[in-house]
């Protein structure tokens, strides 16, 4: 029977072949078992690093066109600013005949609120670009997962059914 131990050379066989080597000992079955998990474990992060590099790539090439959409229009509220405060402010004066500060100041508020709304639609639009590093994280998360189960059950047996 298999699962009798039998003697061979002075040596107790517990029904596992070997060529003495320790292969098919317990104990080469576990530095097996380690060796094995441990290469599982490099295939994994080398997957995970490599998915993570495709959405970086994705995320870059979403986040370009809302990253030239923010520099555009902060350089034009830079250059449109002088301008701005200094026409409409003048403009202002005439028509409500309020002094030049008075106006500049009024101005100079509108300006700053137009520019504040343009850079928070572009940074809404910016901050969005990277939302494909969420099949990392659920990718990093199931993997992380087979390595807890796997190590929480390994060793053990496999449960008996009762019939």
């Amino acid at each position: 029977m298999a699962d009798q131990a039998s003697v061979r050379g002075g040596r107790p066989s517990f029904g596992v072949v070997g060529d003495g080597n320790g292969k098919g000992s317990p104990e080469g079955q576990v530095v097996g078992g380690i060796a094995e998990f441990a290469n599982d474990i490099a295939t994994l992060a080398e997957l995970q690093a490599k998915l993570a590099l495709i959405d970086l790539k994705e995320s870059v090439e979403h986040a370009l066109f809302p990253f030239a959409m923010l520099v555009a229009g902060l350089f034009f509220i830079l250059g449109a600013l002088p301008v701005a405060l200094f026409g409409v402010a003048e403009l202002l004066a005439a028509a409500l005949k309020i002094s030049t500060g008075w106006a500049l100041l009024l101005t100079g508020i509108s300006v700053v609120l137009v520019a504040v709304l343009v850079v928070a639609v572009a940074a809404m639009r910016f901050a969005h670009s990277f939302s494909s590093f969420r099949r990392s994280r659920e990718e990093l998360s199931r993997n992380l997962a087979w390595i807890r189960t796997v190590i929480l059950y390994s060793g053990r047996g496999s449960p008996r059914r009762s019939v």
